[in-house]
């Protein structure tokens, strides 16, 4: 009997221990799918491979999926959506713990690509209610314009001061304008890298030099006021260059050299080691230039404009979990001009430095924090030029310092029920002055010193309301809160020597609210109406408060009395697909008024100098439509084209009615933009650009005409194998001089510009010999 028992006992020891594990490791498999931006993807086919065996479901309204009974194998999860690609996940269940998953599915098409600017939160272009437009690396590299500005252009509404590029012309004149608002030296549209402000703190204008080209990942431009999300310097739109992120051991170098004795080097490189990655970048350039003015009005003093800059750049991260990173970033620029006389010269020297955070925080959404500051010095020559422009004397040397440091916080979460939210702040201070040596007739008169000091801080906020699969509410909203303080202008005479004086400026503040709410209707998936209302507005900068400035025998005062900037507006639109997204077209209608714009107003003319002053027009509109339309015959045939029309009209100004029903300064009212581009990676590429401009004016009365013009560009390019490639560049193929400023002695653009150089990549490209 004991025999017996004990057989029992190793029978039922030997079925616990075979069954026991079947059963126990069994386990299940969850998840939730959500799109780049966090919304829950409802629908989505997740499949789940287990040897040979597979199970298909969908995942739920808020995106969740489970398999339960899992046996412990190693196996596939494959997750499919309309309008995503397809993403498979490995899964090893032989540790018998139950797995959860958090499935990203990457948008599939042009339309559908992410981006980040209009919301500040990850969408698809195709869920942006606003006039978003993106460059990636192949847009920029298939561009045949050297630097980053003339690159942009391509976009119909873009436009800096005046028609001149960062090339050749004084960088106090490289504002941007978005949408026919005008700029007047200080740009009217924010530009970032990666988040971080690059408008000049003290004037507002950029500097276009200071990514190297190579480092780029692609470009995005939102068009319209965005100061809900992004401040005052955001008043009529927001450019903001991506950074290239390496994942392996990569490298970009473009190297050429051109008419006008032009060699440019840009270079990239970059490597990913465990969670650390560390990339380089530079940028050499050098222009002899050319002579501004016409031949028929040139004299002794006319000397070629012409620009050399240095770009330094390192940045180190470290990569938090899957989707998280920290970076940090070093860069200088040096840069030295000649502004077509020997006297008229400027350099700029700028270092700044970046800390960032981007990382998700789980159920708890995600987080984006950026601290940054900067330390600039900008010196500048002004001139009187003779009648016969045969002589010069200095009239001014400037000496321009500058600080800026700030931060900004923005925290992000999709709530179940299609719902995102988002909450930030930002802080900013800026110092700055203008140290100026006057001189008359050769003799040193004055020394006189202006400037201040802006201090802002912000919150704002967004809600993204998907209604339904067709209906998309945003709202977006910002107060700011700025001060200025510490402000004077001292000024020292010197011949005749006599007492100092000092002219204190009483501190100021204001604040603003900046509200923005847009809708965006799917009507189909190849229709979309969009519509939206916004408030945006713009502080003066230091230099327009402070700082004056000469260019030609034009003289610009400044303005301590000046207010902000304040812009409301409403845009509408659709986009329209078809032919399997081979054809794109959006078109928007717009309107902007301004009120108090701040323009240069002509107070004095005479034979020998041209007297401005900064004032605050009464109110300005402008009002037009644009269109951007793409085809893309195959995988390496496409067209591209865009049109802006815009009516930039002064509405009001009590000081001068005069003006009023004259045009805005600097604004054509007609532009457009083709291209034609031909990419074979293994053979050829080949692109042709096209820029019509139309006419516009140089000045606030209307007296200097700057008439229309078309130029065309032209790229080739050839591979050689294994990553390198020959390529040869013309812009302003048919040699077409137009006039890019009257000051008012007139000013020519480029004439015609060849280059040729090589370019290399590593990793070589598929497709590529």
């Amino acid at each position: 009997m004991f025999k017996r028992l004990s057989r029992g006992v190793l029978l039922c020891v030997a079925l616990l221990t075979f069954t026991l594990p079947v059963f126990s490791q069994y386990l299940r498999v969850e998840g939730v799918v959500r799109d780049p931006s966090g919304a829950a993807v409802a629908g989505a086919e997740v499949r789940l491979q287990m040897g040979g065996n597979g199970t298909a479901i969908e995942s739920d309204s808020e995106g969740k999926f489970s398999f339960a009974d899992v046996p412990p194998e190693r196996g596939n999860l494959i997750v499919t959506a309309a309008g995503f690609a397809p993403i498979t996940r490995e899964i090893d269940a032989t540790s018998g713990q139950p797995i959860h998953l958090e499935i990203v599915l990457p948008f599939a098409t042009r339309e559908e690509r992410v981006v980040v600017t209009a919301t500040r939160i990850a969408s698809r272009l195709g869920d942006v209610a606003g006039s978003e437009v993106t460059l990636d690396v192949e847009d920029l590299r298939a561009t045949p314009a050297l630097t980053v500005d003339d690159k942009l252009r391509q976009i119909p509404g873009f436009s800096l001061f005046r028609r001149s590029g960062s090339r050749t012309a004084n960088p106090t004149t490289m504002g941007v304008s978005l949408s026919g608002v005008g700029a007047s030296g200080a740009s009217r549209a924010l530009v970032l890298r990666d988040g971080v402000p690059l408008n000049d703190p003290f004037g507002g204008w950029v500097y276009w030099d200071r990514i190297p080209q190579q480092a780029l990942d692609g470009v995005e431009l939102v068009r319209r006021g965005a100061s809900s999300l992004y401040g005052g310097d955001a008043l009529s739109g927001v450019i903001q260059f991506l950074s290239r992120e390496p994942q392996e051991p990569e490298m970009a170098l473009e190297l050429s050299y051109g008419s006008e004795q032009t060699p440019d080097f840009s270079f990239w490189t970059g490597t990913r080691e465990g969670r650390w990655d560390v990339s380089l970048a530079t940028e050499l350039f050098h222009t002899d230039g050319y002579i501004l003015v016409p031949q028929s009005v040139r004299g002794a003093v006319d000397t070629a404009a012409n620009s050399e800059n240095l770009t330094l750049d390192f940045t180190t991260g470290y990569r938090l979990g899957a989707q998280g990173r920290v970076f940090g970033r070093g860069a200088y620029l040096t840069e030295a001009r000649n502004n077509g006389t020997p006297i008229q010269t400027n350099d700029t020297q700028i270092g700044n430095g970046v800390v960032g955070l981007d990382t998700p925080l789980g159920t708890a959404g995600s987080l984006s924090a950026r601290v940054y500051g900067s330390a600039q010095s900008y010196d500048q020559n002004f001139s009187s030029v003779a009648a016969n422009r045969m002589t010069e004397s200095l009239t001014d040397e400037q000496h321009v310092p500058a600080q800026q440091v700030g931060g900004t916080v923005f925290w992000s979460r999709a709530v179940p029920g299609r719902q995102t939210l988002g909450l930030g702040g930002s802080a900013e201070e800026v110092i700055g002055s203008s140290h100026e040596n006057f001189f008359s007739s050769g003799k040193h008169t004055a020394f006189q010193t202006s400037g201040g000091r802006q201090r802002t801080v912000a919150v704002y906020g967004e809600d993204i309301i998907r209604i339904s699969r067709r209906w998309t509410v945003t709202a977006s909203f910002r107060f700011d809160d700025w001060r200025n303080f510490e402000a004077a202008t001292v000024r020292t005479p010197i011949t005749p020597p006599g007492p100092v004086a000092v002219t204190p400026f009483a501190d100021r503040t204001d604040t603003a609210f900046s509200p923005r709410l847009s809708v965006l209707y799917a009507a189909n998936k190849n229709v979309s109406l969009t519509a939206s209302v916004y408030r945006s507005f713009r502080s003066p900068t230091l230099n327009e408060l402070y700082r004056s400035f000469r260019v030609g025998n034009v003289l610009t005062q400044a303005n301590s009395n000046l207010n902000a900037e304040r812009l409301t507006g409403g845009e509408a639109g659709a986009s329209v697909r078809g032919f399997n997204e081979r054809l794109v077209v959006r078109g928007n209608f717009f309107w902007n008024e301004v009120a108090d714009p701040i323009e240069n107003v002509t107070l004095t003319v005479t034979p020998s100098l041209i007297t401005r002053q900064r004032q605050n027009l009464g109110l300005t509109r402008s009002v037009g439509m644009e269109l951007d339309a793409e085809a893309r015959i195959n995988k390496h045939l496409a067209f591209f084209g865009g049109y802006q029309y815009v009516a930039p009209t002064v509405l009001s100004f009590p000081a001068n009615v005069a003006l009023v029903g004259l045009d805005l300064p600097q604004v054509p009212r007609n532009q457009f933009t083709i291209e034609a581009r031909y990419w074979h990676p293994s053979s050829f590429l080949l692109s042709v650009e096209g820029r019509f401009v139309g006419n516009q004016f140089d000045d606030d009365q209307n007296q200097f005409l700057l008439p229309r013009y078309f130029a065309l560009d032209l790229l080739a390019a050839r591979p050689l194998g294994h990553g390198l490639d020959l390529f040869a560049a013309f812009e302003n193929l048919f040699d077409q001089r137009y006039f890019v400023a009257k000051t008012p002695t007139p000013n020519l653009g480029p004439p015609i510009q060849v280059r040729g150089g090589l370019r290399y990549r590593l990793p070589h490209e598929k497709g590529s010999k």
